[in-house]
C-alpha cells in the first residue's frame, strides 16, 4: 500500500525497435526448455530484430537435441555449446558469460529454460531502459498445483517487494531470470569474468552495475510477468533456496532488516506468556488481513487472480518453509543446483 512516486529519473520511451539479445542458460532441462522456446518464438517483436542464443551448458540429457529440433527453421534462434571455462567462473555462470560474449547487440535480456515469458516482454523492458539505466529487472512467478501456485505467490510477495523499493530509489536485487543488462553496464563493469565466482551471479552482476554509477528499473506489470515452472518438490524447493540464502546475506540491511523484524514479530507473538489470547489472535489476523491485501494488489498489478483461499494458505505455507529453509541451510553441507555441487563458500 506504500504509493509509488513519479520517477523524475525516467528520461524519454525509446522509438524504433533495436536489435537486442536474448540469452538462456540450459543445462538438462529437455522436459521444459520447449515451453521456454516456444514462449519466445512468439514474442511481439521483428523477428530479424532479436538473436536468441541458447547454451547447452555440458547437459547430460536431450536437452541439445530438444533444441535444436526446435530452432531449425527459425534463423533468430541459435545453440552454443559450451566446453570451456572461461577465468575462474564456472556452472551457469559461466555459460552466461560465453553467451554474453556471442551477442551482438546492445541489449541482453536473460531467461532461464524453465521460463515462458509474456508477448511484450521485450518491448516493455526496452521501455525501461532509457539513458542512465543499466539494468531492468522484471516479475516472476510460478502456476501449476497448489503447491507451485504457492511458491507463485512468494515469488510475487518478494518481488513486489523489491519492485516498491526500487521505486523509492533503493536499489535491492535483479533476477537472472527476468532480466535486461546493456552492454555498456555489463562493459563496464568487466563482464561475470570480472566478478568473483557466486551462484547467485544476478544479485552479484546488480550490485556491481549499480555500484559502477548505472541507474536500475524494477518493473511490475502483465507485460513484464515471466511464469516459471515451480520447483517439483520439496527437496528441489529447499536446494533452490539454500542457494539463494547465500545471497541474502549480501542484500541492502534494508531487506534484511524487513526479514529481521518478521522473525522478531513471531518471536514476540508466540513467546509463552507475553501476550494474552486476545491481543495474540488481533496481532496476528492483523499480519495475516495486510498480507493477504498486499498478495491481492501484487495480483491485480500484474493481471492475475487467485483464489481467497489460496491466500490464506500463504501464510501457513511461507511460516512452515521458513523454518524449513532455515534448518536446510543451517545444516552442514554443499549447494547443490542443476546436478552439481558447491562449496558453501562459493555459493
Amino acid at each position: 500500500m506504500w504509493p509509488r512516486p513519479r520517477d523524475p529519473r525516467r528520461g524519454p520511451l525509446r522509438t524504433g525497435r533495436p536489435r537486442v539479445s536474448i540469452l538462456v542458460a540450459a543445462r538438462n532441462e529437455e522436459v521444459s526448455i520447449e515451453r521456454c522456446l516456444r514462449a519466445l518464438a512468439n514474442l511481439n517483436y521483428p523477428a530479424g530484430r532479436l538473436e536468441i542464443l541458447i547454451a547447452d551448458d555440458n547437459s547430460t540429457d536431450n536437452t541439445a537435441a530438444v533444441v535444436r529440433a526446435f530452432i531449425k527453421d527459425k534463423p533468430q534462434f541459435r545453440l552454443l555449446s559450451i566446453q570451456h571455462r572461461l577465468s575462474s567462473i564456472k556452472g551457469k555462470t559461466n555459460a552466461l558469460a560465453h553467451l554474453c560474449r556471442a551477442a551482438t547487440t546492445d541489449y541482453f535480456l536473460f531467461t532461464d529454460a524453465d521460463m515462458a515469458m509474456p508477448p511484450d516482454w521485450v518491448t516493455a523492458m526496452l521501455a525501461a531502459a532509457t539513458s542512465g539505466v543499466g539494468v531492468v529487472t522484471g516479475i516472476t512467478t510460478a502456476e501449476g498445483s497448489l503447491f507451485g501456485r504457492l511458491q507463485g505467490l512468494d515469488w510475487l510477495f518478494g518481488l513486489n517487494l523489491i519492485s516498491l523499493l526500487a521505486a523509492h530509489g533503493l536499489p535491492t536485487t535483479a533476477v537472472g531470470n527476468n532480466m535486461l543488462v546493456t552492454r555498456a553496464a555489463y562493459t563496464a563493469i568487466g563482464g561475470f569474468e570480472g566478478m568473483d565466482f557466486r551462484t547467485n551471479e544476478d544479485l552479484q552482476l546488480f550490485q556491481h552495475v549499480v555500484a559502477h554509477g548505472w541507474d536500475f528499473r524494477n518493473l511490475s506489470s502483465p507485460a513484464v510477468l515471466g511464469v516459471s515452472e515451480p520447483q517439483p518438490t520439496v527437496t528441489a524447493l529447499l536446494e533452490q533456496r539454500k542457494r539463494w540464502m547465500k545471497g541474502a546475506i549480501r542484500l541492502p540491511w534494508y531487506l534484511t532488516g524487513l526479514f529481521g523484524l518478521y522473525g522478531v514479530f513471531y518471536t514476540v507473538l508466540f513467546w509463552p506468556g507475553l501476550l494474552s489470547l486476545t491481543t495474540l489472535t488481533m496481532l496476528y489476523g492483523g499480519k495475516v488481513l495486510l498480507q493477504t491485501l498486499f498478495l491481492a494488489s501484487t495480483l491485480r498489478r500484474v493481471g492475475r487472480r487467485e483464489q481467497l483461499g489460496v491466500l490464506l494458505l500463504y501464510e501457513p505455507y511461507l511460516c512452515v518453509m521458513s523454518v524449513m529453509v532455515l534448518a536446510y541451510t543451517l545444516w552442514p553441507g554443499p549447494v547443490e543446483w542443476k546436478q552439481r555441487r558447491y562449496a558453501w563458500a562459493e555459493a
